[in-house]
């Protein structure tokens, strides 16, 4: 086995020119953070890019950052953190669910895993604040898609289309995103003892209200007891998240709280607390206990997820808990993957997809990891790849 190990962008397009004369498929990855999603690889060669790092370009005025595509991704929120900036779609860790060490992730896997977090349901995920790209196709021929600043993209976005494709369609080697001020303060108002059912209404009203609520999750009693170092008094606990300035957060607590009538009784957490609440929430801490028991992540609408976990318990031992104001569920199973009952019963209350994050190398390899797509989609998809890697050479088989 082959590991190529570059340090500039052209030694990426030349091992990737390499690959595609001899017909060899490579595995892309950075420091191998979530190595462990999707089908394992069908690959004698590697790419590792965790040599590729750096920021090359950092103006704060202009809200504006780009990083080789090795960078880590803790090495850039530390410096945007110390000039009061942030990437506002909060990505996520997938390192310690995995069994691995936090701060791992890289910025480029940020892209092609399409990261976000809790702060989804306000500011989206990473392909809603790239900017620009540098990349190697499968091809083997370097392109650059966007730019620098926020108004320069023309034609056909191809940042875009790299967010979520795991690296089976180009290789990136330069990245560029939007950044944005950081929050001065936080608070979480907590309401506890909620079921799954009234969490979801709780959340939706919240949602609606004017208050501006930038995270809303609801921890079933077994989870939130595992969550917070103590911040949650116990039994179940319902999460609204409020961000901004200080007299502003204040505000609009108090209007939330009178939202809920004068009956409502919240427990309230600010600062440092707040914020490891939401870190344990982002990350799937309560499902990251080194053990390759199943967890998935499901996305459907808010109003028909708690139904179709309420069936799948009837039918199987899992536990859960719900983020994106209800709207994405994180399930560990007990034993099986149960993946037929659980898309099944997706299928039976709306639609919406899951994704089998964590699972053993036999799961990973028998079980469609990622939602199967629909014809017209999955047409689509394989159009797509023709185009930018015709011999399958990048990632092969990862995503089905």
């Amino acid at each position: 086995m082959t590991t190529f190990i570059p340090t500039s962008a052209d030694e990426v397009l030349s091992a990737v020119q390499w690959a595609v004369s001899e017909n060899a498929p490579l595995e892309i990855l950075g420091h191998g953070s979530k190595r462990g999603i999707g089908r394992p690889p069908q690959t004698e060669h590697a790419l590792d890019l965790s040599k590729l790092r750096g920021v090359t370009l950092y103006e704060p005025e202009e809200l504006v950052l780009s990083a080789r595509a090795g960078t880590p991704l803790s090495e850039i929120e530390k410096m945007l953190a110390e000039r009061g900036q942030e990437l506002a779609f909060e990505p996520m860790d997938f390192g310690p669910l995995l069994g691995g060490a936090a701060g791992r992730g890289t910025i480029g896997g940020t892209l092609a895993a399409n990261l976000s977090g809790p702060r989804r349901i306000r500011a989206g995920a990473a392909r809603d604040h790239i900017l620009g790209i540098h990349a190697v196709s499968g091809r083997g021929e370097a392109f650059k898609s966007g730019g620098r600043v926020v108004k320069n993209v023309t034609g056909y976005d191809l940042s875009k289309v790299m967010a979520g494709s795991w690296g089976t369609l180009a290789v990136a080697t330069d990245v560029t995103f939007k950044v944005l001020p950081a929050a001065e303060t936080e608070t979480t108002l907590v309401l506890p003892g909620l079921y799954d059912d009234a969490a979801v209404a709780a959340m939706a009203l919240a949602m609606g209200s004017s208050a501006e609520v930038s995270g809303a999750a609801h921890l079933p009693e077994m989870v939130a007891a595992q969550v917070g170092e103590g911040a949650l008094a116990g039994g179940a606990a319902t999460l609204l998240r409020i961000e901004g300035f200080g007299p502003s957060v204040d505000y609009r607590v108090k209007h939330l709280r009178e939202a809920f009538g004068g009956d409502a009784r919240f427990d309230e957490i600010s600062g440092d607390r707040s914020k490891a609440l939401w870190r344990a929430v982002r990350d799937c801490l309560p499902f990251a206990d080194g053990s390759q028991k199943p967890v998935w992540r499901m996305s459907m609408a808010p109003s028909e997820a708690h139904k179709a976990i309420m069936a799948l318990r009837m039918a199987a031992a899992v536990e859960v808990f719900y983020d994106w104001a209800g709207g994405l569920a994180w399930l560990r199973m007990e034993g099986e993957p149960e993946a037929e009952l659980l898309r099944g019963l997706i299928k039976k209350f709306g639609g919406g997809h899951a994704t089998l994050v964590r699972a053993s190398v036999a799961d990973r390899a028998a079980i469609p990891v990622f939602e199967p797509q629909p014809p017209a989609l999955a047409a689509l998809s394989v159009r797509l790849k023709e185009q930018f890697d015709p011999q399958n050479i990048l990632n092969p088989g990862r995503m089905g």
